[in-house]
């Protein structure tokens, strides 16, 4: 496909607000001013970014603990991600969910989930929906490497097989399992090939390469929306920080981080890509990186200056609320 100058700097714009987002939560992060855990997806743009840019506003996806980027790349607004995580009342969730729980169904974003590979079968359950109301839609189930040897992972491709769901399962395999290398858990290279015991495809995209991505998940995209049923895209790629911020990474190399940082990172090299083409201009990209600093800021300005939630709304917004 050939992409518009636009959409390039769109597409440039979605990747550079994610890894803003994600540094700008490190050094707060580490600073203090942030409760929680946070699971950072920096490393991983391409993936989000190669994806979501095939969906519809009517598609969904299902996400993770590391749910940050898929939640911007289908468009959730900056101010309420941030207030989330701050724990305040004008969150997307109302500060009650925090980062590993962000969701807007307004945006087809379903949810993060601290739980490993849980948001797998909520993505059948939302493709079984589309089916059977035949609206068209498509949903994405993004999930780590870890998440292919839960249970949930197997009885959800055997489903979305037999009733052939249009529904696309993402592999975001950056090598570790929190601390377990890919190649202690699980004893073959390709984790695609597990599509072959469920009669689907499965695709291997280097996931630092936004173009390779985007053509893989365009081509599962439109087979899922025509009615062929699932394909499972494994997505090679790293993460630049730790499991979580504040993980002392004494399981790799600092060296091994820095190769991958200046030989592939997907920021860089999709500048480079369409610059050199002549496709955008860098002044264009860093007019982007511009805007996006100053939304990050306003968004960070914007979540610390939001109230926290009520004493009187502790039982609100929650499933299940026992009588007194």
């Amino acid at each position: 496909m050939e992409f518009s100058g636009d959409r390039l700097v769109e597409t440039y714009r979605t990747m550079r607000t994610i890894r803003s987002f994600e540094q700008t939560l490190n050094e707060l992060s580490q600073a203090g001013r942030v409760p929680g855990f946070l699971h950072l997806y920096a490393g991983e743009e391409a993936i989000a970014a190669g994806v979501c840019s095939s969906l519809a506003d009517g598609d969904y996806v299902t996400s993770t603990h590391r749910g940050h980027g898929h939640s911007i790349a289908k468009g959730v607004d900056l101010n309420a991600m941030m207030a989330e995580i701050f724990g305040k009342s004008t969150g997307i969730c109302r500060g009650k969910g925090g980062s590993m729980h962000i969701a807007d169904v307004s945006k087809g974003m379903l949810g993060a989930n601290g739980i490993v590979g849980a948001g797998i079968p909520l993505a059948i359950g939302a493709a079984l929906s589309a089916k059977v109301r035949k609206s068209g839609g498509v949903t994405i189930a993004f999930f780590g490497d870890g998440a292919t040897n839960q249970g949930a992972f197997h009885e959800s491709l055997n489903i979305a097989s037999i009733l052939k769901l249009p529904v696309v399962f993402v592999i975001e395999n950056n090598g570790y399992g929190e601390a377990t290398p890919v190649e202690y858990h699980v004893n073959i290279p390709d984790l695609a090939v597990r599509a072959t015991s469920y009669g689907i495809p499965g695709v291997i995209a280097d996931g630092m390469d936004f173009f390779d991505v985007f053509e893989k998940a365009s081509t599962a995209i439109e087979r899922a929306r025509r009615g062929d049923g699932p394909t499972l895209i494994e997505c090679k790629t790293y993460r630049y920080f730790g499991h979580y911020v504040g993980d002392p990474l004494t399981y790799r190399s600092k060296e091994e981080t820095e190769k991958v940082r200046s030989s592939r990172d997907p920021i860089d090299n999709f500048e480079k890509r369409v610059v050199s083409g002549g496709k955008v201009s860098a002044s264009a990209l860093r007019a982007v990186d511009d805007q996006v600093s100053k939304a990050i800021a306003e968004a960070v300005k914007f979540a610390e200056a939001s109230p926290p939630p009520s004493v009187s709304e502790l039982l609100t917004d929650v499933y299940v609320n026992y009588p007194s």
